[in-house]
């Protein structure tokens, strides 16, 4: 049903069942340019499609092409599957595909309660909860996917694999179909990153779900457009000041630069909103470095909004009764102009797909632009949940 990265492999019980396909091209991981020094697409910066599935003469067997692993070849259309994170998850139900997730790759930063508020879409949480860090060849063994929606450069990288772990599982297994895109800041992503929508389309492909993508993909465009339409000139916009909260009384803000292209920032970048950090010379967040700001530091960007990730299980009251309170008692961080405007929300999740997308544009829409598209607090929708839930049930 999937491919695997190594044609001339120990038989294994898929190629009993007939079951297997291969990596087009020479050595580990075909087209990667990562660990593996082979020519990539383009540099990190490109976000040019490329024609990415090419029909083998077969009626049944289809490739797909993404970077790091190149083309992979399948006989079938998978029917279990695994994502690493609540992008890639995302993006499998958004195709129909809900059934067949048998766990993840971190739980910690998958939000399904979204989904109820789409009409006739449930998403059955037994198999996260079940498999809720899926990151260990035993544990890939022991579920026995289709495909895994996981970069594989990610795993060498972050959790001690190598190459030949890698294609251990491609060839025993199943093969590797997905990249890192949620930031732009490991310097061993080497290999071309994808836009949410690109990367979509790649998952779209693997599942053969073309149309339920363009469907998707008409549907957020529209949406997107239709808010562009409205917002206000570029200098009448508000600063924005993006962190990430590590409790709920902060005394320290991790800087992050809304101009890096990742997925996670999507939704700051189609509202067209000002980096409070634009014009400084203060360091993006990275893995490698961090330039946390103190109070006085963040009163002297003094920015209009203040937006804090990593509290997505927190209702907006309980986030107003908790960080916003905190900060207003704080003797300095009652003197920030956010502050004293109620205007520290909630900021978005890291891993976000097209779903989850939609959502936190709608949520942002209201926070930063509250007088056109309605206080965050009221339940002015701005995109059409039905669409979307009937689209994902197969109606479009």
């Amino acid at each position: 049903m999937a491919g695997s990265y190594n044609s001339q492999k120990t038989p294994t019980r898929r190629d009993v069942l007939k079951y297997g396909g291969a990596v087009t091209g020479s050595g580990l991981m075909g087209g990667c340019a990562g660990l593996s020094g082979s020519d990539s697409e383009s540099t990190p910066t490109n976000d040019t499609t490329e024609e990415s599935t090419e029909t083998s003469t077969e009626s049944t067997s289809y490739s797909v092409t993404m970077e790091p692993t190149g083309t992979v070849e399948f006989d079938s259309v998978p029917e279990r599957w695994i994502a690493y994170d609540g992008s890639y998850a995302d993006m499998g139900v958004a195709l129909g595909q809900a059934d067949g997730m048998t766990g993840i790759g971190g739980a910690d930063r998958y939000y399904t309660h979204l989904y109820d508020e789409l009409p006739g879409v449930t998403v059955d949480t037994d198999p996260i909860e079940s498999s809720p860090e899926v990151r260990t060849k035993e544990e890939f063994y022991e579920l026995d996917n289709d495909v895994h929606l996981y970069d594989p450069y990610m795993l060498i990288n972050w959790f001690d694999w190598d190459e030949s772990d890698i294609e251990e599982i491609s060839t025993n297994v199943a093969p590797f179909v997905g990249n890192l895109i949620f930031r732009r800041s490991d310097s061993w992503h080497d290999y071309r990153y994808y836009t949410l929508y690109e990367a979509f389309e790649k998952v779209a492909q693997v599942f053969q779900e073309q149309q339920r993508y363009e469907a998707f993909k008409r549907l957020h465009d529209e949406f997107i457009a239709d808010i562009q339409t409205q917002l206000p000139a570029a200098d009448e916009r508000p600063n924005v000041f993006l962190t990430y909260g590590v409790t709920e009384e902060p005394d320290e803000f991790t800087p992050y630069r809304l101009n890096d292209r990742g997925t996670s920032k999507k939704q700051w970048r189609d509202l067209g909103v000002n980096d409070a950090l634009g014009g400084t010379d203060i360091e993006n967040q990275s893995t490698t470095e961090n330039t946390d700001l103190d109070y006085e530091g963040l009163l002297e960007l003094d920015p209009d909004v203040i937006l804090f990730r990593n509290f997505a299980e927190m209702s907006a009251a309980e986030f107003r009764d908790t960080v916003l309170a905190y900060m207003e008692d704080h003797p300095v961080g009652s003197q920030l102009t956010a502050v004293q405007n109620g205007r520290v929300y909630r900021g978005g999740y890291l891993h976000q797909g097209p779903i989850h997308n939609l959502f936190l544009t709608e949520r942002a829409a209201k926070q930063i632009y509250p007088d056109v598209f309605g206080d965050v607090t009221g339940d002015t929708e701005l995109f059409d949940r039905q669409r979307v839930a009937d689209i994902i049930n197969g109606d479009f």
